[in-house]
């Protein structure tokens, strides 16, 4: 039996994952390149009041707004006293939300007023709390955008880069790194790219004077980075140095272990370079504006001791904070959650991707108790998702094809662990990402241009938020989502113990194989047994059998016990205990999951 600790005093947090400025357009134009104009695009204000309680409805308990602060974008906003940036330094037309311009203000093409953009930004904050939800933004540690200028940064405070010797490769306390004496060179651009789908534009010219050339945001030290590069981006230095090694304080042996005290403690009084000082700030300026939490971006680019330094900073001013990180290295998980103080990692590179294996119909679910078992000391820091903005939509046929067969995965994602759970915005009505936008291809949503989102805009339905227009097919697929992350954020059993059955049925059963899952979760109070269908062709007729261990841990006596069925509500099905084993007669369909509640 393999069981996790009970966290009595909390409940299943989820995430809703919402590209801002996708979220609220209701253009249906998705014309490839398109302009802000032709297009269209999302704006603060499209989170209205009932637009928010119907997130929080769906069994939400926290927002991730991607894309909030101010990135480099094509849309002319001179007459604002925003400079334009270059085309050939900028993914797509509306720009990525990962190449940050200004870390102290807000995209300006989501404010109905860009000049009083962050106002209108702090009063959604206050509309999100208004609606009992959590908002977190993010914060891009590992590279900036290639023409940050930081032009709205507080008094007393510096920007990126301002006083660095540029003649200098690397000194501690220089922002990025340099390559003296050579300048920057626009990638060689390849398979038909060009920016803005060769469409005309004054900067648009095959240059970019940048002057001693910096290092790339993935690392690349060319002058003349590959396309594949992060080229719109430049790398922030945290005092490592080009070998690889060190220029700050480590951490002691042992310090993993000590609480978030000991690390604000130990870093009090002690030099660290001026990239650390200035996400410090930059972090603790969000906070003071409202926002609840970070989701980090590559964090494991960033060396662990620089997270134990802004971490243990964050949660002295906001100890509820939430901070998610992404990171995809396992062999890091445990280092990054203990030393560097994260709350939550993604679950990617184990969970998600064996996940998706099955859901794609060439993984078996044999897999999964064993990815389970070998998180166990850290489950309740990983972040379980089967969609966000890097990822492939369900729905794709890159994916699966059909967003059903996403239910038996969302159904073992969001009750296996006490981890928080995260859904993609229209992941919920089955969104597949066809749009060919423009930078990139389908199967993603596009985060780089300006696009409509079809199958979520039936749900917005011009801003009533209703999902009048949504199909039955669709509707159903929404009402599923909630029934069941509603009963997720109410459920104890859920941040109790944690028992696999599917072994003992693979053993016990022959009607029972590689498509089926099951597991047992509880607490003091409640008691449930999941059971999944991942075979999206054939129901399963047998008898789901519970050890004697479970039975006589949760002291049933023999005779017959009533399940209650979380999707339906059907109080038909029975527990039928003899000789201290248990056994449930069920007929499960395709791609259908039970939850059965003692």
């Amino acid at each position: 039996m393999i069981t996790m600790k009970e966290h009595k005093k909390e409940h299943k947090k989820v995430i809703y994952q919402v590209f801002t400025r996708l979220f609220g357009n209701t253009n249906t134009t998705n014309k490839p390149w398109g302009t802000i104009e032709e297009n269209g695009v999302g704006k603060f204000s499209d989170f209205t009041e009932v637009a928010l309680s119907e997130i929080r409805d769906l069994g939400v308990t926290h927002i991730w707004y991607t894309g909030i602060p101010h990135h480099a974008l094509v849309t002319d906003y001179t007459k604002y006293g925003i400079s334009n940036d270059d085309p050939d330094v900028v993914k797509g037309r509306a720009g990525s939300p990962y190449a940050v311009k200004d870390y102290y203000n807000v995209n300006p093409d989501l404010a109905d007023d860009p000049f009083k953009r962050l106002e209108e930004f702090v009063a959604l904050i206050d509309r999100t709390h208004a609606a009992n939800l959590k908002v977190i933004i993010d914060i891009v540690p590992n590279h900036v955008a290639r023409k940050y200028e930081g032009l709205s940064t507080p008094s007393g405070a510096e920007s990126f880069g301002l006083n660095d010797d540029s003649s200098l490769e690397y000194s501690r306390d220089n922002n990025y790194y340099y390559i003296p004496n050579q300048a920057f060179q626009v990638p060689d651009w390849q398979d038909g790219y060009l920016p803005l789908g060769g469409g005309e534009h004054p900067l648009a010219d095959g240059k970019f004077q940048e002057n001693p050339a910096k290092w790339t945001g993935n690392g690349s030290r060319k002058a003349h980075p590959h396309f594949n590069d992060w080229y719109e981006t430049v790398k922030i230095n945290y005092g490592v140095r080009p070998d690889g090694s060190y220029d700050f304080d480590q951490l002691p042996d042992g310090f993993a272990e000590e609480d978030i005290d000991k690390h604000y403690d130990y870093w009090k009084g002690k030099s660290v370079p001026s990239s650390w000082i200035k996400f410090r700030d930059i972090a603790l300026y969000w906070l003071a504006l409202g926002v609840d939490g970070f989701r980090f971006d590559m964090a494991e680019m960033v060396p662990v001791e620089f997270w134990s330094y802004l971490n243990s900073h964050i949660k002295m001013q906001k100890p509820d904070a939430i901070l998610l990180a992404e990171v995809y290295n396992p062999s890091l998980y445990r280092e990054y959650i203990h030393k560097g103080k994260m709350d939550y990692l993604y679950d990617k590179v184990e969970f998600y991707d064996s996940l998706k294996h099955i859901m794609q119909g060439h993984g078996w679910t044999d897999h999964m108790p064993i990815v389970q078992k070998g998180l166990m000391d850290i489950e309740h820091h990983m972040l379980h998702f089967l969609e966000n903005h890097d990822e492939q939509r369900i729905a794709s046929p890159d994916f699966a094809g059909n967003a059903k067969k996403g239910k038996p995965a969302m159904v073992v994602s969001a009750t296996i662990s006490t981890s928080p759970t995260m859904i993609y915005f229209g992941q919920e009505v089955g969104e597949p990402a066809s749009e060919n936008p423009g930078f990139g291809g389908a199967t993603r949503t596009s985060i780089f241009d300006y696009v409509g989102v079809p199958s979520h805009q039936k749900w917005v339905n011009n801003k009533k938020f209703d999902g009048g227009q949504l199909t039955e097919e669709e509707k159903s697929l929404r009402s599923f989502y909630k029934r069941l992350l509603t009963f997720t954020i109410t459920s104890e059993a859920l941040m109790g113990q944690y028992a696999d059955i599917h072994y003992y049925n693979r053993e016990q059963t022959e009607e029972y194989n590689h498509k089926l899952l099951s597991f047992v979760r509880w607490s003091a109070k409640e008691r449930i047994i999941v059971l999944s269908n991942f075979d999206d062709s054939l129901t399963y007729s047998f008898t789901l059998k519970i050890p004697e261990s479970i039975i006589s841990t949760w002291d049933l006596r023999d005779g017959q016990h009533r399940l209650k069925e979380v999707f339906t509500s059907d109080s038909d099905y029975l527990l039928d205990v003899r000789d201290g084993k248990g056994y449930i007669a069920v007929k499960v369909s395709p791609l259908d999951s039970y939850i059965f509640k003692l």
